[in-house]
């Protein structure tokens, strides 16, 4: 059902929010981690390292495509929260027409530079063939991606976060089925891993599709919707393009760092993939009240109540950080026993060299989280260019350690780039937005004078 977050109490409002956003997330991450699971423990350590080592490439293409949606979703929210819902239907017909442009291109762009990009990114020729087959297979469901996300970021930006939650369980329980069989059944190798996630994403988006049409009025759209209307096609690119590079500059910046592993082996290759696939289930609590910030705050933004605004981002960054400080204690104490559940070759030297970079990294989840919420909270309230520079100050950083800190300290210099960054970007980031903030506030109170 539709949420409107501008009324009751902010922290409640955001934690009934959250809670289906993270569950939705965990089943999404859960995809990549049963991939992982199965591949690993079923045909080797060399195939995990395969699709492992598509992570970066994978955040690339998908972290555009969720940033664009994300950011024709905020002209959404703020259309619901303002109650304008002719402009809310003719944001969302806009954003089919973009989405079906940005799919066709990034499709045929993609396969045919495939072999190109991971020649670049320096992958093992033990490894390449199953890589290449893996992430093609991706590419060519990228439709599929796009318009899930759209759909996906239209319900939430009215407030519905269950729905989504509902069927990504279907599709995540038919995913685990699938790779079971199309790994062990028919021994389709990684390639059945890349057609179970297809398969399933798309289960998920005929169920989108189906409901949003059948339930909600607001999103039935007429042959007038669909006039190209060139100011609010520019109002959804100056959103979505700018939340699209920030994602796409902070994977660059990974792919970067991945570039640095596959040039250390498959051991080193896998361990890395390992603990990247922990580390980003233990970190969904506070990646969910990231996107929960900005539909709250895109919402209180429609709304004109900036200082409801004010007191939701305070309760949810309080939230964030003590999430993140549980998630550095769950991988302090357990982190060894979770790596294990990936692999069955070379358990300790796999855990051994995952465990390093845990222990590098965890002390400083607090900064992670609070990028977040700040980052989403500046681009709810209309601001896409501060979190694209963001980005750019998460590449800068990466860099920095990859090519002065890693040529010295090797695999040890590596893991240190995420630290560097999260604590950089942060920095950046938390004061822009009460700078920002206030100049909303002072020109709210000003039009109603």
């Amino acid at each position: 059902m539709p949420n409107n977050m501008t009324e009751g109490r902010p922290i409640r409002q955001i934690v009934l929010f959250a809670i289906p956003v993270l569950l939705g997330n965990l089943f999404q991450q859960l995809y990549n981690v049963v991939d992982s699971i199965i591949v690993g423990r079923y045909i080797g350590v060399d195939a995990l390292a395969a699709v492992g080592s598509t992570g970066a490439l994978i955040f690339l293409v998908f972290g555009w495509i969720i940033g664009m949606t994300n950011g024709f979703s905020i002209m959404i929210a703020q259309s619901y929260g303002a109650g304008d819902f002719k402009r809310l239907r003719q944001f969302a017909a806009l954003s089919f027409v973009l989405c079906a442009v940005m799919a066709v291109v990034m499709t045929i762009g993609l396969l045919w530079a495939n072999g190109f990009i991971l020649r670049l990114m320096q992958t093992p020729e033990e490894v390449f063939k199953d890589t290449y087959n893996y992430i093609g297979i991706m590419y060519a469901g990228l439709a599929i991606t796009v318009f899930y996300n759209m759909y996906a970021g239209m319900l939430r930006a009215i407030g519905d976060s269950r729905t989504p939650l509902y069927f990504l369980a279907i599709a995540s329980v038919l995913h685990i089925i699938l790779d079971i069989v199309f790994i062990n059944v028919f021994s389709m190798g990684v390639e059945g891993a890349a057609y179970a996630t297809i398969v399933s994403e798309f289960v998920s988006l005929i169920l989108c599709v189906w409901y949003t049409t059948k339930k909600y009025e607001i999103f039935r759209m007429g042959k007038e919707d669909f006039a190209i209307d060139v100011s609010r096609i520019w109002k959804l690119l100056t959103m979505g393009v700018p939340m699209a590079l920030q994602f796409s500059v902070t994977a660059i910046g990974t792919m970067i760092v991945q570039a640095a592993l596959n040039g250390m082996g498959p051991l080193i290759m896998a361990s890395y993939s390992v603990a990247g696939k922990i580390q980003s289930l233990v970190s969904q609590p506070y990646v969910a009240l990231g996107a929960t910030m900005a539909t709250y705050v895109g919402q209180n933004r429609g709304a004109g109540k900036i200082a409801r605004v004010r007191d939701g981002v305070k309760q949810g960054t309080i939230l964030a950080v003590s999430f993140s400080i549980l998630s550095a204690a769950i991988i302090f104490f357990f982190g060894d026993v979770l790596i294990k559940g990936f692999i069955s070759e070379d358990v300790q030297n796999v855990t051994k060299t995952a465990m390093i970079y845990f222990r590098t990294v965890l002390w400083f989840y607090p900064f992670l989280s609070m990028i977040f919420i700040y980052r989403n909270s500046l681009q709810g309230l209309g601001d896409g260019l501060m979190p694209m520079i963001g980005g750019l100050l998460e590449l800068a950083a990466r860099v920095v350690v990859i090519y002065f800190v890693a040529d010295r300290l090797g695999y040890q210099g590596i893991c240190m780039a995420d630290p560097f960054a999260w604590i950089l970007v942060s920095v950046a980031l938390i004061p822009v937005y009460y700078k920002r903030i206030a100049t909303i506030q002072d020109y709210v109170l000003h039009s109603h004078r």
